[in-house]
């Protein structure tokens, strides 16, 4: 599913206009990149956690010449899965479904 999918979905269940859910969608993954910048660390509970952790810097291999490389260390996003989402996703429980309903 793609952003412009989702917003559309979203738009559909709600009824409110694409225009804004868009918006709310981009500032929702705006903030959250922004978190990730300042403190490293996301927490949304039943949902996951967003963290930026640091990878050491290794000796690698060229895979086309077979030389060794030397790879400089750099920051990576890692995401676990929350119990809810976990079970969900393996089909294993239902678990809680939160909803909003639209105020109109």
């Amino acid at each position: 599913m793609t952003k412009a999918e989702m917003t559309i979905k979203i738009a559909n269940e709600t009824g409110v206009e694409q225009n804004v859910v868009k918006q709310i969608v981009q500032l929702t993954l705006d903030d959250i990149i922004g978190v990730l910048v300042s403190e490293g660390r996301l927490e949304l509970r039943n949902f996951g956690i967003f963290e930026v952790v640091q990878h050491k810097a290794r000796k690698g291999r060229n895979p086309r010449t077979g030389a060794d490389v030397q790879v400089p260390p750099r920051k990576v996003v890692r995401f676990t899965a929350g119990k809810v989402m976990s079970a969900k996703a393996a089909g294993i429980s239902e678990g809680p479904v939160i909803r909003v309903e639209p105020s109109v």
